[in-house]
């Protein structure tokens, strides 16, 4: 493993490996972004061309997400099994397929599907997470991780910036079109190029995997019934998204359809508890395994309720805080879009941020100040009312983005800490996490004010407060065993 004889982050110094692979990974993980959010920034050109009305394009909206909280699992599944280097590869290139089927859509029928099966495009944060904690020892993880996620996820706001000059570039009706195939092209590229020069692990290294795949391992009967239960709100998620197409919500589903979705949730979460089961049945014959293999599984479920509670805040907020500026201040939409986006490119120094501090001052300590700092923030966020100045209630804004992203850092700061060969899948359940949050506020948005979306969103935070007092600090070593059979120790503080 490559590293500073200072021990810290160089990001400069492309010629230690370690450097350079977070490098390739992040900016991969920018253009899943670029290309998942690629719709949002051409919304008059792509209305203008299909003649759709207000609920045709709500709907594109939640079509967009509602895939990426099953993707998010299945492609932790995957990138344990194969490793980062060739799913991340493959992604790339379907993601590119997948945006050029939208970009050559020629009905409305066409673009709700390509749209949905861009949400699997979402999962892609997943796979950077195995790659970098495999990169970093863990005095260097969080702030690895942070910048991986962290400018990464200015992907979406890039994709605002740039897409839109792109497609005026073009000029014409299909200039929107054209620019969304330049861009599709460019990630099937990368993904080319990822394969060529990424490496799962720094040389000399094993890249461990679960003993079997297709659900979670966990190290007790008591676990196995936690997990089991901790998968019942990503399933009601999904459905409250089909409700929200219903004709109850945007009416753009038929009731008979819906309910057939309905089903095949209660489907799906009977094979995702049997594929569980299946992985699980030998611990659950002998009631635990062995002392060196064992993890606990409340570790994970904290860190997916403090992801639920970040991450699903800000993409919440992300979605509602431009209307919340023009209504509160009258302000154009141009110059509330602008003065909103602040939220968003806080991320690229507080996701950093948040994991360098739990690096520095420890996972539990960083989590805990974070979390208070978050239930303030929305707090301050709810007081915002006409009588404020403009600058004051922009600074406010940031100041809570800092929490709710540093806050994000955090808990991907200590992912890769807890069991290295089921990185992928514990990150794919954090960030599936994240939206079934998403999801959860801005439902709630949907039926109260905004004052009492952002104290609704505060308390939450006490709530992930409460849980983060049971967070174990990662301490000495964990153990993994090759599949030659030989162990190895792996360094988590």
């Amino acid at each position: 493993m490559s590293k500073a004889p200072d021990g810290k982050l160089h990001l400069l110094d492309f010629k230690a490996p370690a450097i350079r692979t977070l490098h390739i990974t992040w900016f991969a993980f920018f253009l899943t972004f670029v290309l998942w959010f690629s719709h949002a920034p051409l919304k008059d050109a792509i209305t203008r061309t299909f003649d759709l009305t207000g609920a045709q394009w709500k709907a594109l909206l939640i079509l967009n997400v509602a895939l990426t909280i099953p993707a998010r699992i299945v492609i932790g599944i995957l990138v344990d099994k194969y490793g980062p280097r060739m799913t991340y590869a493959l992604l790339l290139m379907a993601a590119g397929g997948l945006c050029t089927f939208f970009a050559l859509s020629t009905s409305y029928p066409m673009l709700a599907l390509a749209r949905f099966l861009m949400g699997f495009t979402g999962a892609g944060f997943v796979i950077g997470i195995r790659m970098v904690g495999e990169w970093f020892p863990a005095r260097q993880v969080g702030l690895a991780e942070g910048i991986y996620g962290g400018w990464g996820n200015f992907g979406s706001a890039a994709a605002a910036m740039t897409i839109p000059s792109l497609a005026l570039a073009y000029g014409g009706d299909k200039g929107w079109r054209y620019a969304l195939l330049t861009i599709a092209a460019f990630a099937f590229a990368y993904g080319i190029v990822f394969y060529r020069y990424a490496r799962n692990t720094p040389k000399g290294s094993t890249y461990f995997k679960p003993k079997k795949s297709g659900g979670l391992e966990v190290s007790s009967r008591k676990d196995f019934v936690f997990l089991l239960l901790m998968n019942i709100p990503m399933c009601a998620a999904l459905g409250v998204l089909a409700w929200k197409l219903s004709p109850t919500g945007v009416n753009l589903l038929p009731s008979s359809l819906v309910n057939l979705i309905y089903a095949g949730l209660v489907a799906l979460f009977a094979f995702q508890s049997w594929q569980i089961f299946r992985v699980n049945k030998d611990m659950l014959k002998s009631g635990s395994v062995p002392e060196y293999q064992r993890y606990s599984f409340r570790q994970v479920a904290i860190l997916d309720i403090n992801y639920l509670i970040t991450f699903g805040s800000e993409l919440a907020v992300v979605s509602m805080l431009p209307a919340f500026f023009a209504d509160t201040f009258g302000l154009s939409p141009v110059k509330a879009g602008m003065l909103a986006a602040g939220f968003a490119f806080m991320n690229l120094a507080a996701r950093p941020g948040g994991g360098w501090l739990s690096d520095k001052f420890g996972r539990r300590k960083t989590m805990l100040i974070l979390l208070a700092g978050l239930a303030v923030g929305y707090l301050t966020l709810s007081r915002i009312d006409s009588s404020w100045p403009v600058a004051l209630a922009v600074i406010a804004t940031m100041g809570c983005s800092f929490f709710v992203q540093a806050g994000e850092g955090a808990v991907f700061a200590m992912v890769p800490l807890i069991q290295r060969r089921m990185t992928g899948q514990i990150a794919g359940m954090a960030g599936a996490y994240g939206n079934v949050g998403g999801v959860i506020f801005l439902t709630i948005y949907s039926f109260v004010s905004t004052p009492m979306f952002f104290t609704i969103i505060a308390c939450s935070s006490v709530v992930g407060f409460l849980a983060s007092l049971f967070l174990a600090e990662p301490k000495g070593h964990i153990t993994e065993v090759a599949e030659d059979g030989s162990v190895q120790l792996i360094e988590v503080a």
